[in-house]
């Protein structure tokens, strides 16, 4: 029996994804598909993420996600290599001011103080609670919160458990991590799954 040459269906996304340009973005798909909601414990992709959240207070997440690669080069490393809060917490005076020049980031003077200052502080996280992976992740008791939104519509902006969050690290210091940008960042690191129960990573993800 002769086997079929047809492609195989898309599999059914959430619909964000997918919206806002003419043709489907593979590094938005990409990164729904692989990284988004994904649990994540690693120290270092752990503040990249805080960085890259910070910087899109009040910008597009799909042009942000396309800098990252300049934020990796341009913070002290090389575009393939994860942004270092050890290394990031070194900068100065003269690193804000070729970081402005900077085409490659989001060239806005408190954003890049933000993500100076936030290094040094996920430093003393890490070092109070042993990391700063164990610190956040004692706000969901270790374990991702599994929604079932039917639309997008559904999904909040901020919850009562961001607010508290957004509360503490600025009471340690941090910048531009308020209650909304907590919440953007707690879906993307995985603490919250909010994938849409017709999209093939809400089950993927929910599995114990």
């Amino acid at each position: 029996m002769p086997v079929s040459s047809a492609p195989l269906p898309a599999p059914e996304r959430c619909p964000w994804c997918l919206a806002g340009t003419a043709e489907p973005d593979p590094v938005y798909i990409r990164y729904h598909d692989e990284e988004w909601g994904v649990p994540l414990f690693d120290e270092h992709r752990l503040f990249e993420l805080l960085v890259l959240e910070g910087a899109q207070a009040g910008l597009n997440w799909r042009m942000v996600l396309h800098k990252r690669p300049g934020y990796r080069a341009a913070f002290g490393g090389d575009a393939g290599t994860v942004l270092s809060p050890a290394v990031v917490a070194r900068l100065g005076e003269a690193d804000m001011e070729r970081l402005r020049g900077d085409a490659r980031i989001i060239r806005n003077r408190q954003k890049i103080a933000a993500a100076i200052g936030n290094a040094r502080a996920h430093l003393k996280i890490a070092e109070e609670f042993g990391s700063f992976s164990r610190y956040l992740w004692r706000f969901v008791d270790g374990a991702p919160i599994q929604n079932a939104w039917a639309e997008l519509r559904q999904i909040p902006a901020r919850t009562p458990l961001s607010d508290a969050i957004s509360k503490d690290l600025l009471s340690r210091g941090f910048k531009f991590v308020g209650s909304t940008i907590v919440y953007a960042y707690m879906q993307s690191a995985g603490l919250v799954n909010d994938h849409l129960v017709s999209c093939f990573r809400h089950a993927e993800l929910a599995r114990p």
